[in-house]
């Protein structure tokens, strides 16, 4: 007699879906907080189930923070928290309280970007419980370690200064004023984007 092979779910082989924390999430009868990022942005949604499938109920992309004044990187610290932020006032309008986080198949390391979406959606208001909050302190989520770190690079090596800070540079864009613009870029955000 042949064994038979028993095929598992296609999401789960290719990695992109656990279905075990899935079905824990769902079974919160809450929406989920979404929050995904590549190496250039990061996406964070609001996302309801229903039988039919998933609807978004929310949704905000890092790239959309370029056209409120944000002229440095997408996929950092403070574009994270910003971006939770902005889909967190998106979701306030839509009179939703509570959420739970979903991030996927990433590693939960506490202090990381996923979690600093998850404190911007949660400081609108959004009931989101992210976990370890003393991680995630206001020196490092305004970008004062990114800002300290060039204020140290140009000062010890100047090349390399020049080399990691490229982008900014040809910008003209100072990586040394990036808590004053995450400050006033917060500021609009909270005043009610769309």
């Amino acid at each position: 007699m042949k064994r038979r092979k028993i095929a598992g779910f296609r999401r789960r082989k290719s990695n992109q879906t656990d279905y075990r924390t899935r079905l824990s999430l769902l079974r919160s009868g809450k929406p989920r907080l979404v929050v995904r990022k590549s190496l250039r942005n990061i996406q964070v949604q609001l996302v309801n189930y229903t039988d039919s499938g998933d609807t978004i109920l929310a949704s905000a992309s890092s790239t959309e923070l370029n056209g409120l004044g944000w002229n440095y990187g997408c996929s950092n610290l403070p574009a994270a928290y910003l971006t939770g932020l902005l889909c967190g006032t998106r979701s306030k309008a839509l009179k939703v309280k509570n959420a739970v986080l979903d991030i996927g198949l990433y590693r939960p390391i506490g202090g990381s970007k996923l979690y600093a979406a998850a404190k911007g959606a949660s400081d609108t208001g959004l009931g989101v419980p992210y976990g370890d909050s003393e991680k995630l302190s206001e020196e490092r989520l305004s970008g004062g370690h990114i800002a300290a770190y060039a204020e140290k690079l140009e000062k010890d090596d100047k090349k390399k200064y020049e080399s990691q800070f490229s982008e900014y540079i040809s910008s003209k864009t100072n990586p040394k004023d990036i808590q004053t613009q995450f400050e006033a870029t917060k500021k609009k955000i909270m005043e009610g984007v769309k």
